[in-house]
């Protein structure tokens, strides 16, 4: 059997990806702080999260995730979280519209503050620091002072989280999600370009469904759908000092929840299976996710999700495929293959940006955006071929005017990239970028959905 699981028992488990705190009081003081905090989410949203996601799971909807690399505290303004949220709003009308299949929209925001690094230290010049792991943990600067990791920057993470929250609640409930307003979503660097005029010439299309529907007596006041959309929040659960004391018993089922985010994922540098983040995330009702690399095996794959999802609930696991463009094809058929044959309840989703990271002839890290394009082609081949679901996509933008990713109808160059490179991490489809994904994904699920319909024969249940 099983250990007893509790929000602390990670802790008897080896450990990846952490800092090292050098003041123990200071970080046992702020942990405490959070965990008589209130929380950040409910257990109730989170439930209806996984309902949701149990739907993608059947292929009756489809997973748009995404949001920053980073968060971080020098770049929050509302007028940025404000930007993204409209981003995802155009994205998911976008999908909704083109392919005709509900979409689950969930943001990488109000708690993505913690990256894993491929080293616990940088060197530059002679001196070696501890390398940047977000500002969670420690800040960009390399100097002693702001490499070293900071417990209160936890606190900071916290009422950060209440702020974006806050906001995005409003903007999701309080109207601004109103389909009557989908012209105004457009943002102004985007607005007469190519891919915005085709936003623009959707928008009149709702437009007009909306008049007719009004006609008929559906109108916003009595139909929320029109006015309002559920908006969830995520982040990658890395920095367990911070998700221990965020955990909650939720009073109507009594149930163990982590309020930090709806959704929480394993990244896949921390999936051990005898790992302290399994281990954590294991117990926690949340709706989870794991990054599935090309170094996963199939039989590891199904010993984890014996682990985090034993009771096989659909909408519970969402296995995040990032396997990079050259390799989609070659490793994600076979796991795809071996979780249908073992009648695993999971929604598959590609994470087409981590696997595509370069660095360009300028020196900054990028992300070509054929290259992204290609995995998630790559993607819904294979789910295609295998006659399973392609369940969503989880990446990184913004909806601010960068130039990070290289190509897109922009055809923004290496040369570019140091216009407007801003990320504290990784490299981020910018709006226009973002949205040209999005008509790109609509024609795929659309393509996708139409070939796996087929006629029922005669007799056939």
């Amino acid at each position: 059997m099983a250990e007893q699981w509790t929000p602390a028992s990670w802790r008897n488990k080896p450990i990846l990806q952490q800092p090292t705190y050098q003041d123990a009081a200071a970080l046992k003081r702020v942990t405490e702080q959070l965990s008589v905090s209130p929380p950040l989410v409910f257990a109730g949203e989170a439930r209806n999260l996984k309902r949701s996601l149990g739907q993608v799971s059947h292929g009756k909807g489809f997973l748009l995730q995404g949001g920053d690399c980073a968060e971080s505290f020098a770049e929050f303004h509302p007028d940025n979280i404000r930007d993204t949220f409209r981003v995802l709003l155009q994205m998911a009308i976008v999908l909704t519209y083109g392919a005709a299949v509900p979409i689950v929209k969930v943001g990488r925001l109000a708690g993505q503050f913690a990256k894993p690094r491929s080293a616990d230290t940088e060197t530059i010049d002679g001196v070696t620091l501890d390398s940047y792991r977000g500002d969670m943990v420690n800040g960009m600067d390399f100097t002693p002072e702001s490499r070293t990791p900071d417990p209160e920057r936890l606190m900071r993470v916290y009422n950060q989280s209440a702020s974006t929250l806050n906001l995005l609640r409003a903007f999701a409930q309080g109207g601004y999600a109103d389909l009557h307003k989908v012209h105004q979503w457009t943002l102004g660097f985007t607005a007469n370009d190519e891919t915005g005029e085709r936003f623009n010439g959707l928008a009149d299309q709702i437009g007009e469904a909306l008049a007719f529907m009004a006609a008929c007596g559906l109108t916003s006041e009595q139909t929320p759908q029109i006015r309002e959309t559920a908006f969830y929040t995520s982040h990658e659960a890395l920095l367990l000092e911070y998700e221990q004391p965020m955990v909650r018993t939720d009073s109507t089922t009594g149930d163990l929840y982590d309020t930090s985010a709806h959704f929480l994922w394993i990244g896949d540098r921390t999936r051990q299976l005898d790992g302290a983040h399994v281990e954590f995330m294991r117990g926690i009702g949340n709706p989870i996710g794991m990054k599935v690399g090309p170094s996963m095996e199939g039989d590891d794959l199904i010993r984890l999700l014996d682990t985090l999802n034993p009771a096989n609930e659909a909408g519970r696991l969402t296995l995040i495929a990032r396997m990079g463009s050259e390799k989609v094809l070659d490793h994600l058929p076979a796991l795809v293959r071996r979780v249908k044959k073992e009648g695993r309840n999971v929604v598959w989703v590609s994470d087409p940006m981590h696997g595509n990271t370069i660095k360009s002839t300028t020196g900054y890290k990028t992300r070509p955006f054929d290259r992204i394009l290609s995995e998630v082609k790559g993607f819904f081949d294979v789910h295609n071929a295998e006659g399973t679901h392609a369940g969503g996509v989880h990446f990184e933008m913004t909806g601010q005017d960068v130039t990070e990713c290289t190509g897109g109808a922009q055809a923004i160059s290496d040369t570019d990239l140091g216009d407007r490179y801003h990320t504290h991490c990784d490299p981020r489809l910018n709006a226009k970028q973002s949205l040209e994904l999005a008509f790109l994904l609509a024609e795929m699920l659309k393509e996708s959905r139409s070939s796996t319909t087929q006629p029922i024969a005669v007799g056939q249940v």
